[in-house]
């Protein structure tokens, strides 16, 4: 099976960029864009000079409990930039949901709850809340830190996830500054009751 197909039959509709859209990116951006596959896996990852941004992770269900997702992120530690991703509050009606922030709170993963990322999806027409979760190699878990990851992640907005938007659907996604905020005071840490 296909990369793009493994990752669209497993990511929600709202959370899918186009296979073109990603393709464009590895040929136009394939200095910071990158791809890593196997039999079992895809990862989709920003690499910048100074952070590392995880777009998707993906490990097939016949592989999961066998270590595999756990390397890939001990791969991105290694580079020893911080790393972020987004990923869907827990869902009762998904337990994947509830698994998922599982699995990065034991790689040493933390909510970023002062960031706020609201984002429209042009394939549904809905808004997406989506919390960010962050890993770096010396953690000072301040609010200038939550800055400095809410910095990166306008960064991979601007750059990665709105690139050509246009030219691939269409239509424009909202202006960063209306998506990526943030709070004045800190929410509830989402991984802290799982």
């Amino acid at each position: 099976m296909h990369w793009y197909e493994k990752l669209n039959e497993y990511f929600p509709i709202h959370e899918m960029k186009s296979q073109e859209h990603m393709e464009t990116l590895l040929e136009e951006k394939g200095d910071i864009y990158q791809k890593d596959e196997g039999p079992h896996h895809v990862l989709m990852y920003v690499e910048d000079t100074d952070y590392i941004f995880i777009d998707y992770l993906f490990v097939s269900n016949a592989s999961r409990g066998q270590g595999i997702g756990k390397k890939l992120i001990k791969m991105l530690q290694e580079k020893q930039k911080p790393i972020l991703l987004e990923v869907e509050p827990i869902d009762k009606n998904d337990k994947d949901s509830a698994r998922r922030l599982k699995f990065y709170k034991r790689e040493g993963f933390n909510h970023a709850s002062m960031v706020s990322y609201r984002r429209r999806s042009l394939a549904t027409n809905e808004i997406s809340p989506m919390e960010i979760l962050y890993w770096a190699p010396n953690p000072r878990l301040d609010a200038a830190e939550e800055e400095e990851i809410l910095n990166y992640m306008k960064r991979t907005y601007q750059r990665i996830h709105t690139y050509k938007d246009k030219l691939f659907y269409g239509k424009m996604y909202q202006p960063v500054d209306e998506v990526l905020t943030l709070k004045s005071a800190p929410e509830e840490d989402i991984l802290k009751s799982i």
